[in-house]
This record gives structure tokens, sequence and C-alpha cells, in this order.
């Protein structure tokens, strides 16, 4: 049979595809912008018909519907990393967080997890039948691969990605076609904090450096201060609109990396349809699974990689919390430590922290002499290097704790720095 005949026999609607899922099954939701929203809409819509529904996924863009209290006895969410529209829902009890590398999850997916559907959403074919992951590539290639049933929304806006990123069609059970807007983040609103830190990061930043680079303000505030930088590569878990910017302008060529030179690598990407129609068809960009992608060992294949991570909190030993708030899970680990240690192993790399000198209107200071009880350490104090507020960089790597306590003083906020000190005396009395 041709793949056109193929395709043909295994279009349907997206009520026809959901029904084909079945009470008790574990279904794998592609990640982030690449949700198939549409597909998921009809399987909310037709909640009625299952019961414990497991639906696992990582970041939830849409609108996460199956969390809602009415079903609760329909659908229970397993999450790889919380967002806004999931924390409610594992804090009350109506979802799960399992905490895994970004790196490791195609891993417990197959090996683990065994999802009995996958749930896609995929750029038209080709003329060899081939349909590309778009802007999602990362755990959500594995999952298609390992699912018994694969529902694939075939959708017109969705971007060709190159690189490791295409099913043939005869790996799709159900083919629902749409033409829709892929989901888009936009982007953040930078403060004078987010500059200031961004302007500090930016030091730490050479000309020909690799970067890995996270979402929000932070990031992007540090894409402001490398105008002046030149032949700036991207290996990284994701990047947005500013990588376009400074990719247009010249600053990032990826002519200097020693991995997948000429190429901006990544496993997934979030933003507007000015960055979607960058990467459509654009052979200078790689889209990768993550095994690959934030594989540590592979990261370290870049001389000079550079990971730009933010934190929520961080003690005066360097201990770095990044998911949670006390006992309250708000996120996931993602790719930071993946990174980290890349960067770490990295010949003349650099892991940097990056983060606003205090939380809550500048009432909470996010340096503190102890971590908020329940709180789960996310990156260890043997791999922080660098830490960056808006008043300026720590350097801890090589450091006794004394010294750590020190470097992370001076860039706490000055509201905070006496009540730090005063901490700081009472364990290294020898030093007053």
């Amino acid at each position: 049979m041709d793949w056109k005949t193929w395709y043909q026999e295994h279009c349907c609607t997206a009520e026809e595809a959901v029904r084909r899922i079945q009470s008790g099954d574990r279904v794998v939701v592609a990640h982030a912008t690449g949700e198939p929203s549409y597909i998921l809409d009809a399987m909310v819509a037709n909640a009625a018909q299952y019961e414990n529904v497991e639906i696992v996924h990582m970041v939830a863009m849409g609108k996460a519907e199956y969390c809602k209290p009415e079903y609760d006895r329909n659908f229970h969410h397993n999450s790889f990393f919380l967002g806004a529209t999931t924390r409610a829902a594992a804090a009350e009890g109506r979802a799960d967080f399992t905490p895994v590398f970004f790196s490791e999850i195609p891993s417990v997916l197959e090996e683990i997890l065994h999802p009995n559907v996958a749930m896609i959403q995929v750029s038209p074919p080709d003329e060899h039948g081939y349909v590309s992951l778009g802007v999602s590539v990362d755990y959500t290639k594995t999952a298609a691969e390992v699912a018994d049933l694969v529902i694939a929304q075939v959708n017109k806006q969705m971007p060709r990605t190159l690189g490791d990123a295409f099913l043939h069609v005869t790996q799709l059970d159900c083919i629902v076609e749409t033409d829709l807007p892929v989901i888009e983040l936009a982007p953040p609103k930078i403060r004078d904090v987010e500059r200031g830190i961004g302007k500090n990061v930016a030091q730490l930043i050479r000309d020909g450096d690799t970067l890995q680079l996270g979402i929000g303000a932070i990031p992007d505030a540090v894409l402001l201060f490398l105008k002046e930088k030149n032949d700036l590569g991207i290996h990284s878990e994701m990047f947005s609109d500013g990588v376009v910017e400074l990719v247009e302008a010249g600053n990032i060529t990826n002519q200097k990396k020693t991995l997948h030179r000429g190429k901006s690598v990544a496993t997934f990407l979030m933003g507007t349809r000015r960055l979607y129609d960058y990467v459509d068809n654009n052979p200078a960009v790689a889209m990768y699974p993550v095994q690959y992608v934030n594989d540590p060992y592979v990261i370290a294949q870049n001389d000079n990689l550079v990971s730009i991570n933010s934190c929520v909190q961080i003690d005066i030993m360097g201990q770095v919390v990044s998911t949670s708030a006390g006992l309250r899970q708000i996120s996931g680990v993602g790719g930071q430590i993946d990174f980290v240690r890349g960067a770490n192993m990295s010949k003349g790399g650099r892991a940097i922290m990056a983060m606003p000198s205090t939380t809550g209107g500048g009432k909470i200071s996010k340096i503190v002499p102890f971590l908020d009880q329940g709180s789960a350490v996310t990156t260890s104090r043997n791999d922080v290097n660098y830490v960056v507020t808006e008043y300026g960089i720590a350097q801890l790597r090589g450091k006794n704790l004394r010294q750590r306590a020190e470097e992370l003083i001076a860039i706490a906020h000055p509201d905070f720095r006496d009540e730090l000190r005063a901490e700081f005396r009472r364990r290294y009395p020898r030093d007053y």
C-alpha cells in the first residue's frame, strides 16, 4: 500500500479518533506549544465515555480542562512539569507530579510507563509521506514510536522543522486534519530588574560561545545585551523569538560550534508566529529528541557551552530550589540539571543560575540562610557555578562554604544583607 492510500484510509474526525481511547488508558500528550488542542477538546467532550484515563504531559500550554473537578472520575493528570493550568489540580489531589530529568522522559515512557495512546500534532506530509513534529520533538517522538495507538492532529499551520523530527504517515493510526493556529507564547515584559540581570549575565558570555537559554523575561533580557557579541551558537532545549532577532542581526551564526556547526539545535520551541515561520523548512535549525539534545555528554561536546537557568531560591551554601515553594510543587526540573552538568563538563563551559534578588514585591529575599521547609533541592551545591542577580555575579565553583556565603551575600538585595550576615557570623564565628 502506498503512503497516500494509507493516509486517506486513516483520516477521520476528532470525535471518531477519541472514541478509540478506552477507560484506564494512559494517554501521552505532545509537549507545550505542540499540544494537539483540537483532539484534546474532542476527548474532553467525550469524557462521559471514560473512567480513570491518565493524561501524561509535560508543560500544558492549552486549557487543560481534563484537570477540572467535574472530570475527576474521567481523567487523572500525571505531570512531568506543572504549569499555570495544572498546578491547582496537583495541589488539590486531582493530579500527580512525577520527578524526572527532561532527558530521561523518553526512557521512562519506553521502559516504565508504556503509553496506550500518543496524542501528537504534526505538519502535513511531504512528497515521501513524512510528517514533521514541528515545534515539539522532545519526548513526543518517542511517545509516538512506543504507544499502541497514535492519534495525530495534522495541522497545515505546523512548521516543518528538520533534523530527527519526522514520522512516516504509516506510523499514524488516526489522522485528524486541521488548519488552526499553533499555540503561541507572547514575549514577556522585561522590567528593570531583568535588564540588570541580563546585563550582568552578558558579562560572562564571550564571542563564539554556544548558549542554552530557558524561557521567560530573564533569558530574553540576556539576549538584549548580546548585540555586541559575535559568532554565538545555540544548543538549547528550546529557544524563542529573541534568538531569531539575533540571527537576523548576525550575532548568532553557529560557525564556532564544535558540534552541529552552522545549526541552531533544540528539542522544542515556544514563541510567536515569527519564530514558527523562521524555523519552517529551515536547514539552519535542527530539531532532535530530548534524549539527544539534553544528554549532558552531548551538551559537553559543545566547547564554551554557557547554560542560563533560573530558580526560586538559593541558600548561602549554594543549594538551588527551582521547582517548589516549600511543599508546594510549582513546576518541574525540565532540562536544568542536564544543562548545568553538560556546561560544567564542556571545555570552557559556564553554568549560570540567574534570578531576581527578591520576590513578593521585594519583601522576600531569594537568597536565604535556610531553604523553606519541604523545598526540594533541584541543583545541588556541588553543581552550581555562577549565580547572578541584578546586584552582581557570584562565582561558587571551587569555593568553600564560607567563601560561597560571602559571594552570595554580596549579590543579595541590600535590604536583606544584614540578616544574611548575622547568620554568616553565627556559622563562622572565627572569621569575626
